[in-house]
């Protein structure tokens, strides 16, 4: 029997070849968009913050209380934008991360196979409803029933859209921290079983302590979610600039006064229209932040893994 010769299997693989080539440019030619389309915003926002700090002081960004750039009088102080979105983002932290931290126990450690495989899928369905759907839902449900329980609640507050957030963010915290509860090596259970510790105190002593750092960078990437939402907090948290820590009244947040920038209403080229910039580099410093803490934390929890 003649064996293939190494010309037949030259051209058997050619096509191969050649379509494997193909695959990887364009995988390439993906990646480097991407990379392209990152550094297009960061060069657009440091162009257009700059210009602003040419203009308007570093420094009064950081000692002014007051945030009216669209006023007569204007004032440019970071300050109530900075106090809206983290007000919001706390209220949405304190309800999905108990929330979440707790769902995803359930699931890792005492739902059936069965149950996780049903349950999991329904909770990530979550994470795709639209945020505008939230941002009504605050208005025109949450408030009216809040305003029933909570004394000198206004139409507009930080509460109701807060409350929503930590709903909108709950998908996120318990399938990431469920992610990483699973991935606790399966001996540890045993061991502590093993040495008489009961289940729920084997799942709070042990799984859970050493899942901390995936669960950590869970609760960073909720947070920053929460810090960059827009719809929610635009609908049912007002546009009124304020540095306050009372949930009950109307503030604006961040992404709100980029919004309400966005709309039209401001000439292009103005400093006004360049306070959107500033507000948007500050935004994408602090998120930058948040995601880069999250991402070490996650390397921490694939090198624990693959050391166990």
């Amino acid at each position: 029997m003649e064996a293939p010769s190494s010309e037949r299997f030259g051209r058997l693989d050619a096509p191969r070849a050649l379509s494997e080539r193909l695959v990887l440019a364009a995988l390439f030619a993906c990646g480097a968009l991407s990379i392209l389309t990152t550094v297009g915003i960061v060069a657009v926002l440091a162009r257009d913050a700059w210009a602003f700090a040419r203009e308007v002081s570093p420094w009064r960004l950081i000692t002014d209380l007051e945030w009216t750039p669209l006023f007569a009088e204007k004032h440019f102080g970071l300050w109530p934008l900075l106090s809206g979105t983290l007000l919001t983002t706390l209220i949405a932290v304190a309800v999905a991360v108990p929330l979440g931290l707790l769902g995803a126990i359930y699931l890792s450690e005492l739902a059936t196979p069965r149950l996780r495989g049903l349950l999991k899928p329904l909770l990530e369905i979550l994470a795709g409803v639209p945020t505008v759907v939230f941002g009504y839902f605050a208005l025109l449900l949450v408030t009216p029933v809040l305003q029933r329980v909570v004394p000198g609640l206004a139409g507009f507050n930080a509460l109701s859209p807060g409350l929503v957030m930590g709903v909108m963010i709950l998908p996120i915290v318990a399938s990431l921290s469920e992610d990483a509860l699973h991935a606790v090596p399966r001996s540890l259970r045993e061991a502590s079983l093993a040495l008489g510790a009961s289940r729920l105190a084997t799942v709070f002593r042990v799984v859970v302590p050493t899942a901390f750092s995936g669960i950590g960078a869970a609760v960073i990437l909720g947070l920053s979610r929460a810090v960059g939402e827009t719809m929610i907090v635009t609908i049912a948290a007002g546009q009124q600039p304020r540095l306050t820590l009372d949930p009950r009244v109307p503030i604006e947040t961040m992404t709100a006064f980029i919004v309400q920038v966005s709309l039209g209403d401001t000439p292009t080229g103005t400093l006004e229209y360049r306070t959107l910039f500033a507000v948007a580099a500050a935004l994408f410093l602090f998120t930058l932040g948040l995601n880069l803490a999250s991402h070490r934390l996650r390397q921490r929890v694939l090198k624990g893994a693959a050391r166990w």
